[in-house]
């Protein structure tokens, strides 16, 4: 198993390696620069300060030869000089947890920090979601699998089937009409009502990092939270829907597999209780897909739903990336996505090491 270990630990740092080139390369390929809308906001601004401005940023090279520059003060254009060690730069400043600062988001402020408040806001959306997704969707998928072709069965299956055919804006945008605006239960948008000294995710960091709640939102915390909770419902609750449909499917198709086998056969005909053979015998081999599953959250638990948070305006960290791109602030972007790729390699790490953990017949030479 060390063995085994340490060979993916190497294959993931060059998978990573290849990762962060390719996404380096894409983003500095894009046209376009941080800076291009200044001339359109203000005429007076010239070409020749646009670039010194590219020049700071070390954006004024190309990441290939063969591209051409005009030459200070003539005409003429000569070849640009390929810089190999702009990516290099870039990496090693990445290994050392520094992906600059950023362009137009929050000009100025390091990428971390940005980050950093924004995970906040998704860690505690997407916590929620995948926790009730998943206490959720495993009973219904362990009852359809043991009472296939019921009604219950049927109703379940037809559930998760159309939660997984509905994209999830159209799921938002129905969510919003009905429950926030015809029926008034819950807010469309954002994270706090107006007039609110804070937020629930601040509550929540405040608490887990000193123990203790704000000073100024002392008396008030309870409040907060049940405010929060309330924004909360609606992205939640279209996550929870999308997530837990998908997770039913594969619950019931897993658990279907394992209950023809023979041990199963074997563990009744002992005259075990039905209930132990289930969930002792089937369950704990059926849990093998699931832990696939349950290790791709952890991406998602960094990444968050971009198109939801978009929706329902959740400053987190799926609409951070959105309103990175928009914004052309590539140092954020590539920050979001190298850490995203970095958990997404860990987490199949991660699943292939817990197979052989629920499955002691599962040996890694």
């Amino acid at each position: 198993m060390t063995d085994y270990i340490v060979r993916r630990v190497v294959q993931s740092i060059i998978l990573l390696l290849f990762i962060s080139a390719l996404i380096y390369a894409i983003l500095n390929l894009v046209p376009g620069g941080p800076f291009d809308m200044l001339k359109v906001a203000n005429p007076r601004i010239t070409q020749s300060q646009i670039d010194r401005l590219n020049a700071l940023l070390d954006l004024d090279k190309p990441l290939f030869p063969g591209r051409y520059c005009p030459k200070t003060g003539a005409a003429e254009e000569t070849p640009c000089r390929f810089d190999q060690g702009r990516y290099l730069r870039w990496l090693g400043k990445v290994v050392r947890g520094d992906f600059g600062k950023s362009w137009t988001v929050s000009t100025g402020t390091p990428v971390l920090t940005i980050i950093g408040y924004r995970f906040g806001y998704t860690l505690v959306l997407m916590l929620i979601v995948e926790s009730l997704a998943l206490l959720i969707a495993v009973p219904i998928g362990i009852y359809s699998a043991v009472r296939q072709y019921s009604a219950g069965d049927y109703a379940f299956t037809a559930v998760a089937f159309f939660g997984q055919s509905m994209p999830t804006f159209w799921t938002g945008l129905l969510a919003m009409s009905l429950f926030a605006v015809a029926l008034k239960w819950f807010p469309s948008s954002g994270v706090k009502t107006t007039g609110l000294p804070g937020d629930i995710v601040e509550v929540l960091t405040r608490f887990l990092t000193l123990g203790q709640a704000y000073p100024k939102l002392a008396g008030k915390e309870g409040q907060i939270i049940v405010d929060g909770l309330r924004h909360l419902a609606l992205p939640a609750g279209v996550l929870i829907y999308f997530n837990m449909a998908g997770w039913i499917r594969y619950t019931r198709s897993s658990m279907l597999e394992v209950l023809r086998q023979d041990y199963i056969r074997t563990a009744r005909s002992k005259g075990l209780a039905e209930r132990f053979v289930i969930f002792k015998h089937g369950l704990r081999n059926a849990l093998i897909p699931l832990i696939t599953l349950l290790a791709l959250t952890i991406p998602a638990l960094f990444g968050g739903a971009i198109i939801t948070e978009t929706i329902f305006s959740w400053p987190g960290m799926g609409r951070q990336l959105i309103d990175a791109i928009t914004g052309v602030d590539w140092p954020v972007v590539q920050g979001i996505l190298i850490i995203s790729s970095f958990l997404l390699v860990f987490s199949n790490l991660l699943s292939d090491v817990l197979y052989a953990v629920v499955d002691p017949r599962i040996k890694y030479g």
